[in-house]
């Protein structure tokens, strides 16, 4: 049996596959602290990630790889579908902080360059963009 038989397709296949991410991460210095557990558990709701699911991906993130991209568009898509996770609830705390930035670096992007790209996407989807950026948005779609 494969893991998309295990657990359906499509969209919520993705967002398994962004939990397993996010797991491997929290895990990634050690155990699961209560924080970082509380977190999971609430990416998890906002994934739709049923408790059956939840559990075997806490049991074994190893089963979850992380994987890199060269493409640095695929990884930019990567964190830009964990932005609209992430502000789903309409703010990002310290702890999604770090992980996010765990997670772009685990993508593939250097320290400094996750720290610039979190930082501009933390700006861009909390509605901080400044005048110019809006208007250089609204005229890129007139291209």
């Amino acid at each position: 049996m494969s893991f998309s038989d295990l657990f359906g397709s499509g969209e919520h296949l993705r967002n398994l596959s962004h939990f397993a991410s996010i797991v491997n991460l929290a895990a990634i210095d050690g155990e699961i602290n209560e924080h970082e557990e509380k977190l999971l558990k609430r990416f998890a709701r906002k994934l739709d990630i049923s408790e059956e699911e939840y559990d075997k991906v806490i049991q074994n993130p190893k089963a979850f790889p992380l994987v890199g991209y060269n493409s640095v568009e695929k990884r930019l898509e990567r964190l830009h579908d964990l932005f609209k996770i992430i502000f789903a609830d309409h703010e990002i705390d310290d702890e999604e902080s770090e992980l996010i930035k765990r997670y772009a670096i685990g993508l593939g992007f250097s320290s400094q360059a996750s720290e610039g790209i979190i930082k501009r996407s933390v700006q861009i989807f909390s509605g901080q963009l400044s005048f110019e950026d809006y208007r250089y948005l609204l005229e890129k779609e007139n291209d």
